[in-house]
């Protein structure tokens, strides 16, 4: 006999029973909710995309180290989205004539990213990403690190608790032309620098002097970034600073870049980040367009919140009440009885089972639904119920109105 299957997910990915997707499902909605505020629309796409949108169109390292590439049975070389930037760039130049420009943008969903899983990172993520296409930098660039502060501060986090870095390819490309690099050298030098951060200090620094023996960093211009960070503190984002470090590791970034780093010691990581890519959309043909964002995953930002003690527990998609019946024959009055509840927006969860009324409270405290009523001949005589609030043993008769009313003051 071969031996049982594994229960086990794939390395590096995860399962969500009922809770746990109900927190993500609870995380993501708190990001939806500020989004919408700021007028942005959700959409979507597969995560099945041809393997060429990613070539020469994201950094080398995902490419060639952490995509999930293979060939369908057309032998067509097919890739699990690691990122959805150069999808979003495929969707507008496709339909560039029919949009209505600025676009602002945001989609939630999963990433596919074979690498070695450890804290913060794993092979599948969700993640949201929030994009303003068709303005150049300035009021945009401002409002996409604004809303990157929003989102934070909308789990109730305070500047306190984060710190955005804030630097531009565009000013890290001209000082390595200044410092004598061309093409793949100033490529080479800043997935360097892109690194750096997992690097021993004599390390980075040997590898620096290999690609160019003056030091880029030393030659940036930081005026106009400073510029920007004046004005992000003038329109109340006041922990934003310059950091000539900052680089973001995809290829395709033009402009502005930015990180957002958790400033608790127990976990000094990046959080997220974002920036300028205004020639991507160009990739497909026609003039640039301009445009500027940013992605959040899952894993880091709920180690935020729970490093910063604003994991919130979410009872969504759980029912409100668990209805009992005293025998199978009151099934079905049960059912019209929990139909009607409902109607009115009750989240109801009926007893099928042939089980005794202990048991099924048993049932009901098991599944983590708060009230209980018995629903048999009696009831539907009475026109009234008792209802069980199983935390604490209370029971109250009501009529259907007053059950209804309670049900909603649980929502």
């Amino acid at each position: 006999m071969s031996a049982p299957l594994s229960t086990d997910p794939y390395k590096g990915v995860r399962d969500f029973y009922p809770s746990d997707w109900a927190r993500m499902d609870t995380m993501f909605a708190r990001i939806r909710e500020v989004l919408s505020l700021w007028g942005y629309e959700e959409y979507n796409a597969s995560p099945l995309e041809r393997a060429e949108l990613y070539e020469a169109k994201t950094s080398e390292e995902i490419v060639n180290e952490q995509t999930y590439t293979f060939t369908d049975r057309g032998d067509r070389p097919v890739t699990l989205r690691p990122e959805m930037t150069p999808t979003l760039a495929r969707m507008v130049a496709a339909k560039r004539r029919e949009l209505a420009f600025p676009l602002r943008w945001f989609s939630v969903g999963n990433r596919f990213r074979y690498e070695r899983p450890q804290k913060g990172r794993l092979r599948e993520f969700y993640q949201a990403d929030i994009d303003l296409i068709g303005l150049p930098e300035g009021e945009a660039d401002i409002e996409i690190v604004r809303l990157a502060s929003e989102i934070l501060k909308a789990f109730g986090a305070s500047e306190k608790d984060f710190i955005i870095r804030i630097s531009s390819r565009s000013l890290l490309n001209a000082a390595c032309a200044a410092a004598g690099l061309a093409g793949d050298d100033i490529r080479r030098y800043i997935r360097l620098l892109d690194k750096r951060a997992k690097m021993r200090p004599e390390e980075f620094k040997a590898a620096s002097e290999a690609i160019s023996s003056t030091d880029p960093l030393s030659l940036i211009d930081p005026k106009p970034v400073q510029a920007l960070v004046a004005t992000l503190k003038e329109r109340g984002v006041g922990n934003a600073v310059f950091d000539a470090g900052i680089t973001r590791g995809f290829d395709y970034y033009t402009g502005m870049v930015f990180e957002v780093f958790d400033t608790n010691p127990a976990n000094p990581r990046s959080l997220f980040g974002g920036g300028r890519y205004d020639g991507l959309v160009a990739l497909w043909g026609g003039d640039p367009i301009p445009a500027v964002g940013f992605a959040l995953g899952d894993v880091t930002l709920a180690d935020f919140l729970k490093t910063h003690g604003f994991v919130q527990e979410s009872r969504a998609g759980r029912p409100q009440l668990y209805l009992g019946t005293p025998t199978a024959g009151d099934i079905p009055a049960a059912q019209s009885f929990a139909d009607a509840l409902r109607r009115d927006g009750g989240h109801i969860f009926v007893n099928l089972t042939g089980r005794a009324l202990g048991d099924q409270i048993r049932d009901a405290v098991k599944r983590g639904i708060p009230l209980f009523v018995a629903y048999g001949a009696d009831e539907v005589a009475r026109k009234t119920v008792r209802m069980k609030i199983l935390a604490t043993g209370e029971e109250s008769e009501m009529n259907v109105a007053a059950l209804t009313a309670r049900l909603r003051s649980n929502d």
